[in-house]
């Protein structure tokens, strides 16, 4: 079976497993493409393995969603989902790890840091797709999918007592539903540029966080009635 075919059977399996709009082969297909233009800038990265990781990062995302213990990570999950899929696809052990771990280590919220050049690759075009224009479109995607407020005035410390495991800006959130855009934008976009391992990455994300500082304080003035 060549490297094509087992992609186009990955993308089978994990578009059969996502239904979240903002989440779904849309968003694969974007971090795909960032890897692949990340790369053109890193030396020595395992494209076999950053294709294939890149296709399936996200495949517990739903369960994830449809949890409402916080008690699911995605990448945890993700990476035990992956192992099965691969290992019938006739992939290695040392490649089953490698990917293993890329998604095990993709997320922001996240205990498992990037140790490879394909999960510090995965890692960065993940999170460049939060930001700029698209990521402002997502985020009031997944308000409108769970019946969140377009913004909040509540503080930083009462949202994360409130509706954040452990109360740290990484921590996940309890109840998608009491989440907002803006609290998105200052919990995790904010922090996103700092994260980053790839020099591109950085320069990328630069000038797409500006355009979402820029929005939302817009949104915030005109929902004050302010011009």
């Amino acid at each position: 079976m060549t490297m094509e075919t087992k992609y186009q059977k990955i993308e089978g399996i994990v578009a059969r497993e996502l239904s979240c709009s903002a989440h779904a082969m849309e968003h694969v297909m974007r971090v795909y493409n960032l890897c692949l233009h990340l790369t053109k800038y890193e030396l020595n990265v395992d494209r076999d393995v950053l294709k294939t990781a890149a296709l399936l990062h996200d495949i517990a995302r739903v369960k994830e969603f449809n949890d409402k213990t916080g008690n699911i990570d995605h990448s945890v999950l993700g990476a035990k989902m992956a192992e099965k899929i691969l290992r019938t696809l006739g992939y290695s052990e040392e490649q089953i790890a490698h990917v293993k771990h890329c998604i095990a280590a993709h997320r922001f919220r996240s205990k498992v840091k990037p140790q490879t050049k394909e999960a510090k690759t995965l890692f960065d075009a993940d999170k460049l797709d939060v930001l700029g224009a698209i990521g402002i479109a997502r985020s009031f995607m997944i308000a409108g999918q769970y019946g969140q407020k377009i913004y909040s005035d509540i503080s930083i410390q009462e949202y994360l007592k409130d509706n954040v495991v452990e109360e740290k800006a990484d921590g996940r959130v309890r109840d998608i539903s009491k989440h907002t855009p803006n609290l998105e934008f200052e919990l995790k976009f904010k922090l996103v540029s700092e994260r980053l391992y790839t020099q591109k990455a950085r320069e990328i994300a630069k000038e797409r966080l500006q355009f979402m500082e820029n929005f939302f304080e817009k949104l915030k003035r005109e929902i004050k009635g302010e011009c």
